[in-house]
């Protein structure tokens, strides 16, 4: 249905998608026989050799989110930790497997309060991503606001646009970053969620379409607050499909 709609690009996200690592591997190879560029973003824990090799032909992106290359701040932040820093020796093989199976890497990075002043240049022209897409801490009613009932609050992650700028300015010799702060990204994704209902954000929360399921993408689209010139603006359009022999 997607495909049907002129939709050009899909990315897989989470959560973590590799959970369900056969499940994902079968929504790659669908969407690229559709003629579909294919994306994944992953905190490269559970991506292995065997699943590049089953299904890495399908894939044309896979980023890998990196929110620091410091051990203690990797552990505050929920990615793990420790002193040998495995969290950065899973970027690394992701990085190599990419290589070896010729897919485009690129990094994301969220800038919050634990992060905001570190310096990542030299690992990141170390991981020399085709992209490192640096965002800001972004609070959404419903999903991370700290209201009852909410599973996460990310409200002691925030910064203000001044640290999350000087965060941007100190890497801004890396001529690869594009900086998303949460006026950009907001309304810039089309999201859909785990019942294919696109996700309306521009309210400051996350409402949900009827699902394409039941009226189609077209109509459903008229409900996901969908910015297209934010979209452009931000180098939404890029050569994204990578080259196969």
């Amino acid at each position: 249905m997607l495909r049907d709609a002129r939709i050009e690009k899909i990315n897989f996200a989470g959560g973590e998608p590799f959970l369900h690592r056969e499940m994902l591997g079968e929504l790659c190879k669908t969407s690229h026989e559709l003629g579909m560029t294919v994306s994944i973003i992953s905190n490269g824990s559970l991506i292995t050799p065997k699943w590049m090799k089953q299904y890495g032909f399908y894939v044309d992106i896979l980023g890998v989110s990196v929110d620091s290359f410091n051990p203690a701040t990797n552990a505050a932040i929920g990615r793990g930790g420790d002193a040998h820093n495995k969290h950065v020796d899973h970027i690394l093989r992701v990085r190599d497997q990419c290589a070896k199976h010729n897919i485009t890497f690129k990094m994301n990075t969220v800038v919050c309060s634990l992060n905001w002043e570190e310096d990542m240049n030299e690992h990141v022209r170390k991981l020399d991503p085709m992209r490192w897409k640096v965002f800001q801490v972004l609070i959404l009613k419903d999903e991370n606001s700290g209201l009852p009932g909410e599973l996460r609050d990310a409200r002691p992650l925030v910064v203000s646009n001044q640290q999350y700028q000087s965060f941007v300015f100190r890497h801004s010799d890396i001529e690869v970053l594009v900086a998303e702060p949460n006026n950009v990204m907001r309304n810039s994704y089309l999201i859909l969620d785990e019942q294919l209902r696109f996700l309306d954000c521009s309210g400051g929360g996350k409402v949900p379409s009827a699902s394409i399921l039941d009226v189609g993408v077209y109509k459903a689209l008229e409900c996901s607050g969908f910015d297209q010139t934010m979209f452009n603006e931000r180098g939404g359009v890029y050569d994204w499909t990578r080259d196969r022999d």
